[in-house]
């Protein structure tokens, strides 16, 4: 017993191995593929496929434009609408994302941080529109400004008036849609720029703690605000590294919230996280043997208890995943 008694069991403080004490046994990941290209209309035919095939929400992938704040027509957007993500520039836009997709039944990651407000105002109302209730929306927006200074460097302003926006972001959530995350720390861009799975820890953790304290200064109870606090983490190669790497995360956060910002409750403590496996992984030369990379990275973040999940296809090295590479990152993903 004495291992046991050292890292706890599941389910229980400080969460080294799960958040649940039955695992997925009780609660499966979910399914979340990271998708979007060209326009609103094209990108919203690829979200029906998706689910239709089993998965379980939706991740949205902005293009560049808009994720540096651009509308489509600015000449500093040539080239790039619809690239490498979705071009969304109106509620218009937002609306045709989404049509015939239940907003109010559907959990959707919108992966953006620069412009994640306005890009937010617009979900909300598309959903709305819907008839849903906003009060019981669920989803996560990614709003991590931190690591696009780190890593990613899809900013628009200096840190201050990008953390005035995301403390009001925290606070409107907080009182009108408690199952709302309003961020998504982010480590897989840190490691995918070069970071070790040390690195990539260490900077996510010192993230996720500086919007804690962002929290607080706001007068914000640290009861409720942490449970809209989510993380997202790369899978790489190095089978039992990356494993530890999720234990330690939900160990190290646990009991840092517990002894240094007095969370009481297990909800307050938990560290959820969602897992991409390793886009720098893939290799374009011999793309079938991403097939293999990609089931060990997932099998990585299963074993150490990821929440959701995207697989990479086999040819994603390459460009947008094409039709018949997608079923078969989806079974990978097959529970």
């Amino acid at each position: 017993m004495p291992d046991f008694e050292r890292i706890g069991w599941p389910g229980e403080f400080p969460f080294t191995r799960g958040l649940y004490p039955t695992g997925y046994r009780g609660r499966a990941w979910t399914i979340r593929q990271f998708a979007g290209f060209g326009n609103a209309r094209q990108t919203n035919e690829r979200y029906k496929m998706i689910l239709r095939s089993g998965g379980g929400g939706l991740s949205v992938a902005f293009d560049m434009p808009t994720l540096m704040g651009r509308d489509s027509d600015d000449p500093r957007s040539l080239g790039e609408v619809g690239h490498c993500g979705v071009a969304i520039d109106s509620l218009a836009d937002m609306e045709v994302l989404f049509d015939g997709i239940a907003l109010a039944d559907t959990t959707t990651s919108m992966t953006i941080s620069g412009p994640a407000v306005p890009l937010f105002c617009m979900y909300v109302v598309a959903a709305e529109k819907q008839g849903a209730d906003i009060s019981k929306l669920n989803g996560t927006l990614q709003t991590d400004i931190f690591k696009e200074y780190i890593a990613q460097k899809e900013w628009l302003f200096k840190p201050e008036p990008h953390l005035r926006l995301i403390g009001d972001l925290m606070e409107y959530c907080q009182a009108e849609i408690p199952a709302y995350k309003p961020l998504s720390v982010s480590g897989y861009h840190i490691r995918e720029a070069g970071a070790t799975a040390a690195q990539e820890l260490a900077f996510t953790l010192a993230d996720g703690f500086g919007y804690v304290e962002l929290g607080l200064s706001r007068g914000l109870d640290v009861e409720k605000f942490s449970s809209g606090l989510s993380f997202f983490f790369d899978s790489h190669i190095d089978f039992f590294e990356e494993i530890a790497k999720f234990r330690a995360a939900r160990r190290i956060w646990a009991r840092w919230m517990r002894d240094v910002y007095g969370a009481k409750t297990a909800k307050a403590q938990w560290l959820r996280f969602h897992t991409q496996t390793a886009g720098v992984s893939l290799t374009a030369q011999q793309p079938y043997n991403n097939v293999v990379r990609t089931a060990v990275e997932a099998l990585a973040a299963i074993l150490g208890g990821t929440n959701s999940l995207h697989t990479n296809a086999l040819d994603e090295t390459l460009a947008l995943p094409t039709p018949p590479s997608q079923p078969r990152s989806r079974c990978a993903l097959s529970r």
